[in-house]
C-alpha cells in the first residue's frame, strides 16, 4: 500500500486555507497499476503548482482505492491545477477505468491544514452519506 505522506510544500497567508480530498476506486484491479502511476505524475505536478501549500497520496492498490489530500490558496488554486496538463487529460482518460469518485472541499485552519487519513476518510464518507440516494416509505 504506497503512500506519499503528507509534504508541506508552501507557506500560508492566511488564516484559513482551502483543502480537498478525494477517494477514487478503479473498476478492475488490473487497471490499479496504471492509475498509481497516473496518480503519481499528477501528485508531482500538484507539487509545483501555484498556490499548492501541500499534498498527500495514498493506494490501497489491492482495493483498487486512491486517496488524495491537498491545501491551497484558495478555490482558484485548485481549480487552475485541475485545467493545467497533465492533470486536464488524465482525468478524460482515467474516467473510464473509475467505479467511484468522491470529492469533498473544505477550508481549514492554516495551521492546522495536515490531516490523518482516519479525519480524510470521516470528510469522504460524509460526502458520500449526504449523496447518497434515500429510499422514501411506500
Amino acid at each position: 500500500m504506497p503512500t506519499l505522506p503528507w509534504s508541506t510544500i508552501g507557506t500560508p497567508g492566511t488564516p484559513e486555507v482551502q483543502c480537498m480530498a478525494s477517494r477514487l476506486e478503479v473498476k478492475s484491479l488490473r487497471n490499479a497499476p496504471g492509475f498509481l502511476l497516473s496518480s503519481l505524475a499528477l501528485w508531482w505536478q500538484a507539487r509545483r503548482s501555484p498556490g499548492v501549500l501541500g499534498v498527500a497520496l495514498k493506494a490501497e492498490m489491492f482495493k483498487g482505492v486512491f486517496w488524495t489530500y491537498s491545501a491551497w490558496d484558495d478555490k482558484a488554486a485548485i481549480y487552475s491545477y485541475a485545467r493545467t496538463e497533465p492533470h486536464r487529460s488524465t482525468v478524460a482518460r482515467k474516467r473510464k477505468v473509475m467505479r467511484d469518485a468522491t470529492f469533498v472541499f473544505f477550508t481549514a485552519p492554516a495551521d492546522d491544514m495536515r490531516l490523518s487519513w482516519d479525519e480524510i476518510g470521516r470528510r469522504i464518507d460524509a460526502q458520500r452519506d449526504s449523496t447518497a440516494p434515500t429510499s422514501s416509505p411506500a
